[in-house]
């Protein structure tokens, strides 16, 4: 029986928030329940630009930070062939981050506006879900490894929620907020519940364009 097209489903947060750990989760959850289903990560860092993105994270290179954000876009747009072939499959993607983090990572910064950070990325495949893993950046600061990779400092990802907060305003975005500072179990137990509601309301629906 030919199923419907997969869904495309986000996990957005602060870092040490949770996002990997969930999306692992959430992808065997679903591989147990017999979907087809696949993970995605941004940046993608095996792409020859997301590269020049990991040498910047990591502090071994300096880039302007215009240039910093289009190459994130770029990154995203670099595999968008590939995600719409999956996801015209019948393959629902999970994917850990998305352009939501590369508007709220650089309009957090001095000088960018939202609209020149989401213009990029406009027409991107519109996820059929995001779910926001929120989490005070005190307690995300407190995880393992935190202040490893160029962003993590508290008063910068204080920085980044706000610009979290202002996107998820946006009504044509389907936003879920869900509560990270419980157990995994708790959180995989709510992300399920809004993955597989949305896996089986949108099979039969186009994929949409972010922003448009």
């Amino acid at each position: 029986m030919k199923c419907g097209r997969g869904a495309l489903v986000v996990l957005e947060g602060v870092d040490r928030a949770g996002k990997t750990t969930q999306c692992k989760e959430l992808v065997r959850e679903l591989q147990r329940s017999g979907r087809a289903a696949e993970m995605m990560r941004f940046p993608d860092r095996t792409t020859m630009i997301g590269q020049l993105i990991s040498s910047y994270l990591e502090k071994k290179s300096d880039l302007e930070d215009h240039t910093v954000h289009l190459l994130f876009s770029a990154n995203r747009w670099e595999l968008v062939p590939e995600m719409k072939q999956k996801l015209e499959k019948g393959i629902s993607l999970v994917v850990d981050r998305y352009a939501f983090s590369g508007v709220a990572f650089t309009s957090a910064k001095p000088g960018f506006g939202l609209e020149w950070c989401k213009s990029p990325d406009v027409g991107l495949p519109k996820p059929d879900l995001v779910m926001f893993l929120q989490l005070p950046p005190s307690v995300a600061a407190a995880r393992g490894e935190f202040g490893t990779e160029r962003y993590e400092t508290s008063v910068f990802q204080q920085a980044v929620q706000s610009k979290f907060d202002q996107l998820m305003e946006d009504p044509t975005v389907n936003w879920q907020v869900i509560d990270a500072a419980r157990s995994v179990e708790e959180v995989h137990k709510d992300i399920k519940q809004f993955a597989m509601n949305t896996i089986n309301a949108v099979e039969k629906q186009p994929i949409g364009d972010l922003w448009k």
